[in-house]
């Protein structure tokens, strides 16, 4: 299955995998040649430095240096020379001993003085923006080039050029006439040496024929995520207000406790010296609490009356982190540590071993939820504060548009500047993600923050955006496809993905090295505004953002295992089940025992245990099958995203975000919708159902595709329409509404295994619509610092 990848490997990619730098000293299989011959050549440059790029990789471009796209002229064989235009010099180029006549090739050419005007700002370079390009000199006849006095039937003069040596009837060759390059047909029945009389059309405006340069600094009218005019964004003040409060009753030292300081939710660890009824003081940056008003905006209050588990992110006075906590009945911190699978939660956690600047070394693992912890600061390539905990707590409670506004302006300022270098990707589209992994592993993390300029060998075509948006189309649709035996479809929806547990087995050698290049690949999409083919697992989006895993979650990725083990609360006595702490893996036919913890298969599960068990199961599922392909997955991730900068999103935004918003027909959605209890018999002429397609229809695409996101667990629409909407049994299960009564339910709920929503009998379409948005908009559970 990966036979052709493997086999277009360079030597020394078991060397980088093993722990290269990442950096340029890595970059041997994209190593050019190199003319250096100096001199002077009929008033020609000759060399220069003119690199020659035919094979694929990713190549580093200093802001020192330009690339052009030239074609090998029909006369000229491997090893020749020929002198083609790049910017305002004429250079000579030796055609690459395995390249041919008709062939592009890229030429890098260093950049000097005479190349760049400068501009205010001091971003000019050759034809980009704020540099003026010179008109380039006249370049210089061929020998052997005459002119008569004689004129065609348009005024035009004509030439006589003589034939060059080894040139046969029928071969073309190149002059230069009156400063055009021009492509002679040697006559029939002539020969080297002979003159021919040709009439050169009339010049174009530019006056030579030019390379085509591939590496300008980018339009500022099309300019993506990376490539944009950086926004000063307002300093962030590290002013404090000092807040005096008393330890609660029950708070014992050492035990954090909840609190409402400047209208802002904070989490307070009671001091060692500390008692109950004893008042203490802490600081707050005016920043935060200045924001406090906005804090209590609409949403806020929503959240807070919208039924959800408890869980909310807040700030730790104490550092200054974001900490989720969990808060009880009577809105104190729940503390409780044994498993609940009602209440418990565990989020990601990832401590990096080993960062000296190359491919970083890290290590996952699943932690109580109260224990994950994010910093609430990034800071720029020059340790420059560039987002604060005030930033970020004021882009939480924006709309979902102005968060993705604010997240690019964001990235733009931590991409690397144009003159301070960019990237070349040349690939091959018959060896895409060979050639495409190959580069994108051998840049280190500066060079992923850097403007990519893609080039598909062979083919014509400048990069303006389109060639960007293709790749990581290409590239992701082929590394989520089943067939490749990295990802696989999930038992709960055949839209979603999920990573195969035994994806070692298709591809043995470099299984990991891809899902570390896949979360690249993922993480560069998102700072340059680009999408991916493959809509994930809810939680592994979860995974992402480091939000909580609950019990729950495992019915999203199997509802059957989920239900088995809800029923074992149920029953007298579990040990009458004769389970331990172990669970079968099926991999390809072959069944293998493993333990859920250690010595598993000598631990019987009874009543007292049945807890710790179902916790076990959760942490497996969740994470432990697919541990090591997560935590490249992720690795190659945050080389390219801050994860501060993820804590203004929930994970239906994290899937918007990364996949696009679907295009959705509002026609095909009606046509292939079923309604089953009251609704049965009128269907969409139901006084209720008619209000809820009147509601839908009003919803802005951002929230038809939540409403997607809610009832079927992702945004994604089958190619074919809702149609064929498939349900967890991998059969058609089409969009359903059920009518149940609203004594029994108030809110809309959703069954996500049956593409089936509930929706109650209201008595108005008002109602209706409240309880729809609140129920599509806060399916994520507590987020924000409240």
């Amino acid at each position: 299955m990966f036979s052709k990848l493997r086999g277009k490997k360079s030597t020394d990619t078991k060397k980088r995998r093993s722990g290269g730098s990442g950096g340029d000293d890595d970059k041997e299989h994209a190593q050019p040649s190199q003319e250096q011959n100096g001199g002077q050549r009929n008033g020609v440059a000759v060399g220069q430095g003119v690199q020659v790029m035919s094979g694929p990789g990713a190549v580093s471009m200093g802001g020192q240096t330009a690339v052009f796209r030239v074609t090998v002229p029909e006369n000229v064989r491997p090893g020749e020379e020929f002198q083609v235009y790049a910017g305002m010099r004429i250079v000579r180029v030796r055609c690459p001993n395995d390249s041919r006549p008709g062939q592009s090739l890229q030429i890098t050419v260093p950049i000097d003085s005479a190349d760049q005007s400068p501009a205010p700002g001091g971003r000019g370079g050759p034809g980009g923006p704020g540099g003026q390009q010179r008109v380039p000199p006249s370049m210089p006849d061929s020998e052997g080039v005459r002119r008569t006095r004689e004129l065609d039937g348009d005024g035009r003069p004509a030439y006589t050029v003589e034939i060059p040596r080894g040139v046969r009837a029928g071969q073309q060759f190149s002059v230069t006439v009156g400063g055009q390059q021009l492509m002679v047909t040697c006559p029939p029945n002539t020969r080297p040496g002979m003159s021919v009389r040709i009439v050169p059309p009339n010049a174009p405006n530019d006056n030579v024929q030019h390379g085509s340069q591939l590496d300008r600094l980018p339009d500022p009218s099309t300019r993506r995520s990376g490539q944009q005019s950086r926004p000063q964004r307002p300093k962030s003040t590290n002013k404090s207000q000092m807040f005096e409060v008393v330890v609660p009753r029950g708070v014992r030292p050492g035990e954090p406790f909840a609190l409402l300081a400047g209208g802002v939710r904070v989490l307070v660890t009671c001091p060692t010296n500390a008692q109950a009824g004893q008042k203490i003081r802490f600081n707050l940056p005016v920043g935060l609490t200045n924001r406090a008003a906005s804090m209590a905006s609409a949403a806020a209050k929503v959240k807070l009356s919208y039924d959800k588990d408890g869980w909310t992110r807040t700030i730790r006075v104490s550092d200054m982190k974001f900490q989720w906590v969990r808060f009880d009945d009577k809105g104190d911190v729940d503390l409780r540590n044994r498993f609940d699978t009602e209440r418990s939660a565990y989020v990601r956690k990832l401590v990096f071993d080993r960062d000296d600047g190359g491919l970083r070394r890290g290590n996952i693992s699943l932690v109580p939820a109260s224990e994950g912890l994010v910093d609430s600061k990034i800071k720029s390539a020059d340790n420059r504060d560039l987002v604060s905990y005030a930033d970020i707590a004021a882009a939480q409670i924006k709309s979902f548009e102005e968060k993705t506004q604010w997240f690019q302006e964001t990235c733009s300022q931590l991409c690397v500047e144009w003159n301070e270098g960019h990237m070349r990707m040349n690939v091959r589209r018959e060896y895409l993600l060979g050639d495409s992994m190959e580069a994108v592993m051998s840049l280190s993390r500066k060079d992923l923050r850097k403007v990519w300029r893609f080039e598909f060998i062979g083919e014509v075509g400048i990069d303006a955006g389109g060639l960007a948006r293709e790749w990581f189309q290409l590239v992701t649709e082929e590394v989520f496809d089943p067939d490749m035996g990295l990802w696989q479809s999930t038992e709960a929806n055949q839209m979603m993905m999920q990573i195969n547990p035994a994806s070692e087995i298709s591809c043995p050698d470099d299984h990991l090295i891809y899902f570390r290049f896949l979360g690249r690949v993922m993480g560069k999409a998102l700072f340059d505004r680009q999408l991916v083919a493959g809509h994930m697992v809810q939680h592994l989006y979860k995974h992402m953002l480091g939000w909580p895993v609950t019990f729950s979650d495992l019915e999203h990725v199997d509802e059957e295992y989920y239900n088995s083990l809800k029923q074992l609360k149920y029953i007298e006595d579990v040990s009458m089940m004769c389970l331990d702490f172990t669970t079968m893996e099926d991999t390809m036919g072959a069944k293998t025992t493993v333990e859920l913890v250690k010595g598993g298969e000598d631990i019987e599960v009874d009543n007292s245990n049945l807890p710790e068990y179902l916790e076990a199961c959760l942490k497996y599922r969740m994470m432990g099958r697919v541990k090591p392909q997560m935590n490249e997955l992720l690795m190659g991730f945050f080389d390219v995203i801050p994860e501060p900068l993820l804590t203004i999103f929930d994970f239906q935004e994290l899937e918007l975000l990364m996949c696009g918003l679907p295009v959705i027909d509002m026609d095909d959605w009606k046509e292939h919708t079923e309604y089953s209890g009251e609704y049965d018999r009128e269907m969409e002429n139901h006084e209720v159902c008619r209000w809820f397609w009147e509601v839908v229809e009003d919803f802005d695409q951002e929230m038809k595709a939540r409403l997607l996101q809610f009832v079927t667990g992702t945004s994604g629409v089958p190619a074919r329409g809702f149609g064929v909407l498939q349900g967890n049994d991998g059969n058609v299960r089409k969009f359903t509404i059920h009518s149940v009564d609203k004594q029994m339910c108030m809110y809309p709920r959703s069954h996500t295994c049956f593409n089936r929503i509930d929706l109650p009998l209201y008595d108005s379409k008002e109602e209706l619509s409240e309880k729809l948005n609140l129920a599509v908009t806060m399916v994520a559970t507590g987020f924000d610092i409240e």
